[in-house]
């Protein structure tokens, strides 16, 4: 038996249970896999390495981690894979002889549905909403694709500045600067990412106003439950070209699994337990 799962906030309605299970039995592996609502059980963040250590005393194979643990549960890794070390943030927990190793799938995730769902987008400025834990992986992925200039806005402005400046010392040749809400300007930018949990069917509304989107925008969204959130309609509804966190999930949970359980999964079958 393979015990794997994912940790995170208002997560119930989360498709990982689906998309790792379905593909273990395509693969012939008794696998399950958990959901650890910090929410719904009534545990407080404080609960986190409590938590992560049952999972290794009850034999788990690994785990993923999604809002808001994914920065949290570093301290807590025996090893961090290069992955996590880039950037900055764990989604992914291997545990192999009673170690915790962390790994960051969601920034290949990313840069993969990018390439594959906006084929072309230009990226001499990009403005990414949000820089926590995905916003960590999210803004590496951009800047490995080439974007000359990375805005970060963060309702928590510290972060905002503690990432650019890593970022910067990461990448020397692009520009990375945090902006605040208040001093936000989009009319100059082609890309707009939100890497917020707004939007989530849990988190309903927009993370900038609607009239900040334009016709010459296109706009990544991270999330994939709904599958458009009101961010995408409206640029949609411009006729921005857009993409939702489809590929991004699908693209870091095959990676993900391949961790956890050792074996390689059709990231094609996953996308279409989707549907």
């Amino acid at each position: 038996m393979i015990r794997s799962g994912l940790l995170g906030r208002a997560i119930l309605a989360s498709s990982s249970p689906r998309l790792h299970e379905e593909e273990g039995r395509a693969l012939g592996l008794e696998l399950t896999y958990e959901l650890f609502d910090f929410t719904q059980r009534g545990l407080d963040d404080a609960d986190l390495a409590a938590t992560v250590a049952s999972l290794k005393d009850q034999g788990f194979a690994g785990f993923n981690v999604t809002y808001p643990f994914k920065q949290a549960i570093m301290p807590l890794m025996d090893d961090l894979a290069p992955s996590a070390q880039a950037a900055g943030a764990v989604n992914t927990v291997a545990i192999r002889d009673g170690r915790l190793i962390g790994h960051n799938t969601d920034m290949p995730g990313f840069r993969d549905s990018l390439l594959a769902g906006l084929p072309g987008a230009r990226l001499d400025h990009v403005i990414q909403l949000g820089a926590g834990g995905a916003g960590s992986a999210v803004a590496n992925a951009l800047l490995s694709l080439g974007v000359a200039r990375l805005e970060l806005v963060d309702p928590d402005s510290a972060r905002a500045q503690a990432l650019a400046g890593e970022l910067a010392e990461r990448y020397p040749d692009a520009q990375v600067t945090a902006t605040p809400h208040d001093r936000l300007d989009t009319a100059p930018a082609q890309g707009i990412v939100n890497a917020t949990p707004i939007g989530m069917a849990a988190k309903p509304g927009t993370p900038i106003p609607p009239d900040a989107i334009a016709p010459h925008h296109w706009l990544a969204d991270i999330i994939y439950f709904p599958l458009e959130t009101e961010l995408l309609r409206v640029a949609r509804s411009k006729g921005c070209r857009a993409i939702n966190g489809i590929g991004m999930v699908v693209g870091q949970a095959a990676l993900a699994f391949e961790i956890i359980t050792g074996h390689k999964p059709d990231a094609e079958r996953m996308k279409r337990s989707l549907g």
